[in-house]
Protein backbone atom coordinates (compact mmCIF):
# COMPACT_ATOMS: atom_id res chain seq x y z
CA UNK A 1 0.00 0.00 0.00
CA UNK A 2 1.09 3.95 -0.54
CA UNK A 3 2.40 5.47 2.22
CA UNK A 4 2.03 9.90 1.35
CA UNK A 5 5.51 11.46 2.33
CA UNK A 6 4.65 14.92 2.50
CA UNK A 7 7.91 15.92 4.20
CA UNK A 8 8.89 19.72 2.93
CA UNK A 9 12.43 17.50 2.70
CA UNK A 10 11.09 15.38 0.57
CA UNK A 11 8.89 17.09 -2.25
CA UNK A 12 11.76 19.57 -2.59
CA UNK A 13 13.57 16.42 -3.51
CA UNK A 14 10.73 15.33 -5.54
CA UNK A 15 10.59 18.27 -7.74
CA UNK A 16 14.04 18.31 -8.90
CA UNK A 17 13.62 14.77 -9.74
CA UNK A 18 10.70 15.62 -11.59
CA UNK A 19 12.11 18.35 -13.60
CA UNK A 20 15.63 16.24 -14.29
CA UNK A 21 13.41 13.00 -15.36
CA UNK A 22 11.22 15.37 -17.23
CA UNK A 23 14.49 17.49 -18.56
CA UNK A 24 12.74 20.65 -18.09
CA UNK A 25 13.78 23.85 -16.41
CA UNK A 26 9.61 24.43 -14.87
CA UNK A 27 6.78 22.21 -14.17
CA UNK A 28 3.82 24.13 -15.35
CA UNK A 29 1.97 22.36 -12.91
CA UNK A 30 3.00 20.31 -9.72
CA UNK A 31 -0.10 18.21 -8.43
CA UNK A 32 0.59 17.61 -5.07
CA UNK A 33 -1.10 13.61 -4.73
CA UNK A 34 -2.19 13.69 -1.40
CA UNK A 35 -2.19 15.06 2.56
CA UNK A 36 0.17 13.24 4.78
CA UNK A 37 -2.00 13.18 7.85
CA UNK A 38 1.42 13.42 9.87
CA UNK A 39 2.72 16.70 8.17
CA UNK A 40 0.67 19.23 8.30
CA UNK A 41 -0.53 21.03 4.88
CA UNK A 42 1.25 24.02 5.50
CA UNK A 43 4.25 22.63 5.61
CA UNK A 44 4.05 20.55 2.72
CA UNK A 45 3.19 23.50 1.04
CA UNK A 46 5.62 25.77 2.16
CA UNK A 47 7.85 23.57 0.00
CA UNK A 48 6.23 24.04 -2.77
CA UNK A 49 5.74 27.64 -2.57
CA UNK A 50 9.93 27.88 -1.89
CA UNK A 51 10.11 25.59 -5.44
CA UNK A 52 7.63 28.07 -7.16
CA UNK A 53 9.45 31.58 -6.02
CA UNK A 54 12.72 29.28 -7.40
CA UNK A 55 11.19 29.13 -10.80
CA UNK A 56 11.03 25.50 -10.51
CA UNK A 57 7.08 24.97 -10.25
CA UNK A 58 4.58 27.90 -12.24
CA UNK A 59 1.61 26.71 -10.71
CA UNK A 60 0.14 24.26 -7.48
CA UNK A 61 -2.60 21.78 -7.46
CA UNK A 62 -4.00 19.42 -4.59
CA UNK A 63 -5.06 16.01 -4.89
CA UNK A 64 -7.70 13.72 -2.50
CA UNK A 65 -8.03 16.87 -0.03
CA UNK A 66 -11.52 18.72 1.43
CA UNK A 67 -12.49 22.21 0.95
CA UNK A 68 -11.20 22.89 4.49
CA UNK A 69 -7.81 21.73 3.34
CA UNK A 70 -7.87 23.71 0.10
CA UNK A 71 -8.78 27.04 2.92
CA UNK A 72 -5.45 25.61 5.02
CA UNK A 73 -3.77 25.30 1.35
CA UNK A 74 -4.79 28.83 -0.27
CA UNK A 75 -3.21 30.50 3.08
CA UNK A 76 0.42 29.23 1.67
CA UNK A 77 0.13 29.93 -2.27
CA UNK A 78 -2.49 30.17 -4.95
CA UNK A 79 -3.89 26.64 -5.75
CA UNK A 80 -5.18 26.40 -9.42
CA UNK A 81 -6.69 22.52 -9.47
CA UNK A 82 -7.81 19.96 -7.40
CA UNK A 83 -7.94 16.46 -8.16
CA UNK A 84 -10.32 14.52 -6.65
CA UNK A 85 -12.35 10.99 -7.08
CA UNK A 86 -15.56 11.58 -9.23
CA UNK A 87 -17.66 9.91 -11.55
CA UNK A 88 -21.24 9.46 -11.94
CA UNK A 89 -21.56 6.33 -9.50
CA UNK A 90 -19.29 8.42 -6.92
CA UNK A 91 -20.22 11.46 -6.09
CA UNK A 92 -18.72 12.05 -2.65
CA UNK A 93 -16.37 15.44 -3.74
CA UNK A 94 -19.53 17.46 -4.99
CA UNK A 95 -19.18 20.00 -2.44
CA UNK A 96 -15.63 20.20 -3.59
CA UNK A 97 -16.49 20.32 -7.39
CA UNK A 98 -19.14 23.52 -6.00
CA UNK A 99 -15.67 24.47 -4.27
CA UNK A 100 -14.15 25.00 -7.42
CA UNK A 101 -16.87 26.27 -9.43
CA UNK A 102 -17.04 29.02 -7.07
CA UNK A 103 -13.42 30.23 -6.77
CA UNK A 104 -12.39 29.49 -10.55
CA UNK A 105 -10.00 26.43 -10.21
CA UNK A 106 -10.05 23.26 -12.39
CA UNK A 107 -11.66 20.33 -10.96
CA UNK A 108 -9.48 17.14 -12.76
CA UNK A 109 -12.29 14.14 -11.76
CA UNK A 110 -9.55 10.89 -11.35
CA UNK A 111 -10.98 7.77 -12.17
CA UNK A 112 -13.76 9.35 -14.07
CA UNK A 113 -15.21 6.68 -15.64
CA UNK A 114 -14.98 4.69 -12.05
CA UNK A 115 -12.05 2.84 -12.50
CA UNK A 116 -11.32 -0.93 -11.89
CA UNK A 117 -13.19 -1.19 -8.59
CA UNK A 118 -17.13 -1.38 -7.30
CA UNK A 119 -18.06 1.26 -9.38
CA UNK A 120 -16.35 0.67 -12.63
CA UNK A 121 -18.54 1.75 -16.27
CA UNK A 122 -16.53 -0.71 -18.59
CA UNK A 123 -18.35 -3.85 -16.61
CA UNK A 124 -20.66 -5.24 -18.95
CA UNK A 125 -23.91 -4.74 -16.37
CA UNK A 126 -23.86 -1.16 -15.18
CA UNK A 127 -26.63 0.83 -14.32
CA UNK A 128 -26.10 3.44 -17.43
CA UNK A 129 -25.81 0.80 -20.08
CA UNK A 130 -29.68 1.20 -20.93
CA UNK A 131 -29.54 4.38 -21.58
CA UNK A 132 -26.06 4.89 -23.69
CA UNK A 133 -27.64 2.16 -25.77
CA UNK A 134 -30.28 4.77 -26.39
CA UNK A 135 -27.71 7.32 -27.33
CA UNK A 136 -25.71 4.66 -29.20
CA UNK A 137 -22.63 5.21 -27.50
CA UNK A 138 -20.52 3.02 -24.34
CA UNK A 139 -21.89 3.64 -20.60
CA UNK A 140 -17.77 4.90 -20.48
CA UNK A 141 -18.88 8.01 -23.12
CA UNK A 142 -21.81 8.78 -21.88
CA UNK A 143 -19.93 8.98 -18.46
CA UNK A 144 -17.42 11.23 -20.08
CA UNK A 145 -19.91 13.42 -21.71
CA UNK A 146 -21.99 13.34 -18.36
CA UNK A 147 -18.83 15.14 -16.87
CA UNK A 148 -18.38 17.26 -19.34
CA UNK A 149 -21.21 18.74 -19.08
CA UNK A 150 -21.32 18.67 -15.13
CA UNK A 151 -19.10 21.72 -14.91
CA UNK A 152 -17.05 24.24 -16.92
CA UNK A 153 -13.78 23.65 -14.32
CA UNK A 154 -14.26 19.65 -14.84
CA UNK A 155 -11.25 18.19 -16.76
CA UNK A 156 -11.68 14.65 -17.25
CA UNK A 157 -8.79 13.01 -17.82
CA UNK A 158 -9.17 9.08 -18.31
CA UNK A 159 -6.64 6.53 -18.78
CA UNK A 160 -6.41 4.53 -21.99
CA UNK A 161 -4.87 1.71 -23.58
CA UNK A 162 -5.46 2.12 -27.28
CA UNK A 163 -5.70 4.47 -29.98
CA UNK A 164 -9.52 2.97 -30.21
CA UNK A 165 -10.12 3.70 -26.66
CA UNK A 166 -8.85 7.53 -27.35
CA UNK A 167 -10.87 8.08 -30.59
CA UNK A 168 -13.79 6.89 -28.18
CA UNK A 169 -13.25 8.95 -25.78
CA UNK A 170 -12.56 12.01 -27.42
CA UNK A 171 -16.14 11.37 -29.37
CA UNK A 172 -17.57 11.63 -26.01
CA UNK A 173 -17.42 15.40 -26.26
CA UNK A 174 -19.93 15.61 -29.14
CA UNK A 175 -22.49 14.05 -27.44
CA UNK A 176 -25.06 16.83 -26.04
CA UNK A 177 -27.59 15.27 -23.44
CA UNK A 178 -30.82 16.91 -22.95
CA UNK A 179 -32.41 18.23 -19.76
CA UNK A 180 -34.27 14.46 -19.88
CA UNK A 181 -31.18 12.46 -20.85
CA UNK A 182 -29.80 14.45 -17.50
CA UNK A 183 -31.89 13.40 -15.40
CA UNK A 184 -32.46 9.41 -16.89
CA UNK A 185 -28.48 9.44 -16.46
CA UNK A 186 -28.34 10.88 -12.56
CA UNK A 187 -31.17 8.36 -11.83
CA UNK A 188 -29.92 5.33 -13.34
CA UNK A 189 -26.60 5.81 -11.35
Amino acid sequence: SWVPNCRPEYLAQCVDKSLKRLKLERIDLYQLHTVDRKVPIEESLGALKAAQDAGKIRHVGLSNVTTQEIDRAKKVLPIVSIQNRYNITDRDSEDVLSYCEKEKMGFLPWAPVGGSGRSSLTKTSNPLEAEAKRHNVSAVQLALAWLLQKSPVMLPIPGTSSLKHLEENMAAAKLKLTPDDWKMIEGAA
